[in-house]
């Protein structure tokens, strides 16, 4: 039997946990807006259009911030569109996705949702095919009182409060030639720089959003992060950075090690941004705002067959499978360990576009990424702790040797419990687990629960939403001072103790 051991102490901490951790994202995509969130004449759809089932799901995850409109989809977006009158609203094509959009959701119809699912917005504005003008106006619509031209129009719109968006992106994915707009790093950075001054001067609370590079992979990774910052370190809050991982390979001793990737990823990206603070001699610290995150590649040969110029087509629609619930656990686990620099991340997507939720005519149900979203987002509060962990390793094409064990521990100092959370990530061996509770002694174990399964590839369906679910685990416990357990191979741990 193989061990391994973690060690923790409550004077050790990485930092105080920002709830927007555990966000999410909706985007004009698929059927991500109409379908998922929105969806009048359904026998779930409330009085104005938005599903129930969805909305029950999502304040069970209670999603702190969901960031909305896109995505690709941004950086070709008239807001103005998307507000009035439905009737007469235009349909315009969206060229990031092939599709048209119907506008019926703008702005304002997503703020209702967004109260009415408890969670608030991250607003995006397009840097696209828009400039400076374009995002102060829509910030003036969204935020002022009234007594100006567009806070006026909201009102006669029948939105007499404003919306008071806090958190803003500038732009998506500029760096992408895939992007609508794609711009240089110069281009941007210029960009973002004279759009964030302005929009500071008529909303001074707000938080900014700066664009890194779409991937470590990117051929401008790094020199983009540093161009893009050294034009607007003064004036934005956070950068941001996404990633997707795949299995296409069918290498699953890899796949469930790209966390280690992801770990590097936001390493190198804060290591940028404190260059670009000591090159400037700057007291400010840039974040990291890790706003998609995911399992992507199920969906992408079929979406190839998706014929042009539809509305809100099944597209995007990764069925999610339990190795994919195993890397999301150990990508949660990796964001927790960089509290200290990740302030806000949004798992990409919320509703049926790569998604932990999905919906059909006949009603919703959780994929199996659903759980360890779930009860980390649950459990994951307080301050993460430096968590020292000691594993045997094994062997991956992709990564080399890698830690059999990904784990780290959290103290709710609020609630006064300890959440640990681990991942076995080896195929055929169990793991023995030793926890030196070291300050945590005299605490009880409240629960241990885990995710296992021998069938890497199971899903959970409309037919069978209960496939991959959650169970107790009672081979648990606390014999002095130290907290004992067995993870079975290929396993997503939650384990809480209190007093």
């Amino acid at each position: 039997m193989k061990k391994a051991k973690i060690t923790f102490d409550r004077d050790f901490a990485v930092s105080r946990i920002d709830r927007r951790i555990y966000g999410s994202f909706i985007e004009h995509l698929g059927r991500a807006v109409y379908g998922g969130i929105y969806e009048p004449g359904s026998p779930f759809a409330d009085e104005r259009g938005f599903r129930r089932d969805t909305l029950e799901l999502v304040r069970e995850l209670d999603v702190p911030v969901v960031r909305y409109p896109g995505g690709n989809f941004v950086s070709g977006y008239k807001w103005e569109d998307g507000v009035g009158p439905r009737e007469l609203r235009p349909r315009r094509v969206d060229l990031a996705w092939g599709v048209v959009e119907s506008n019926e959701v703008g702005v304002n119809e997503f703020s209702d949702w967004a109260k009415a699912a408890g969670t608030d917005v991250m607003m995006a504005v397009n840097l696209g095919t828009r400039g400076v003008a374009e995002a102060v106006e829509l910030l003036e619509y969204c935020n002022l009182p009234g007594g100006t031209a567009l806070s006026d129009l909201r009102r006669a719109h029948g939105y007499a409060q404003p919306h008071g968006f806090k958190l803003w992106c500038l732009g998506n994915e500029m760096d992408g030639p895939w992007q609508i707009g794609h711009k240089t790093a110069m281009e941007y950075g210029r960009l973002a720089n004279e759009t964030a001054k302005a929009m500071r001067d008529l909303d001074p609370s707000i938080q900014l959003v700066a664009c890194g590079s779409s991937g470590s992979d990117m051929p401008t990774f790094g020199e983009w992060e540093a161009t893009v910052l050294d034009q607007c370190y003064d004036n934005v809050d956070y950068v941001s950075m996404h990633r997707y991982y795949g299995d296409a390979e069918r290498d699953p001793r890899s796949f469930l090690a790209n966390s280690v990737d992801m770990d590097r990823f936001i390493t190198d990206v804060a290591s940028v941004c404190d260059y670009v603070k000591a090159k400037k001699h700057s007291k400010k610290t840039v974040n990291i705002s890790f706003d998609e995150w995911n399992v992507w590649y199920h969906s992408q040969e079929q979406d190839k067959k998706i014929p042009r110029w539809t509305r809100a087509p099944h597209q995007l629609e990764d069925v999610y499978d339990f190795q994919d619930a195993l890397l999301v656990g150990s990508m949660l686990i990796t964001l927790l360990r960089h509290a200290d620099r990740v302030k806000i991340a949004c798992l990409a997507q919320l509703v049926n576009v790569i998604a932990p939720i999905m919906t059909s005519d006949t009603g919703a149900w959780r994929q199996t990424i659903y759980y360890p979203y779930l009860l980390t987002g649950k459990y994951g509060r307080g301050v993460a702790l430096e968590t020292k962990v000691e594993s045997p390793t094994y062997e991956t094409k992709k990564y080399g040797e890698v830690p059999m064990l990904d784990s780290v521990a959290v103290w709710n100092d609020g609630a006064g419990e300890l959440a640990i959370f681990a991942v076995n990530r080896d195929l055929e061996e169990d793991l023995e687990l030793t926890a030196d509770l070291r300050q945590f002694a005299d605490m009880r174990l409240l629960e241990h629960v885990i995710l296992a399964d021998e069938d890497l590839y199971a899903v959970n369906t409309e037919a069978r939403p209960d496939r991959i679910v959650p169970r107790r685990y009672t081979a648990t416990a606390i014999e002095s001072g130290a907290l004992r357990t067995l993870l079975p191979h290929k396993s997503w741990s939650m384990i809480r103790l209190g007093k």
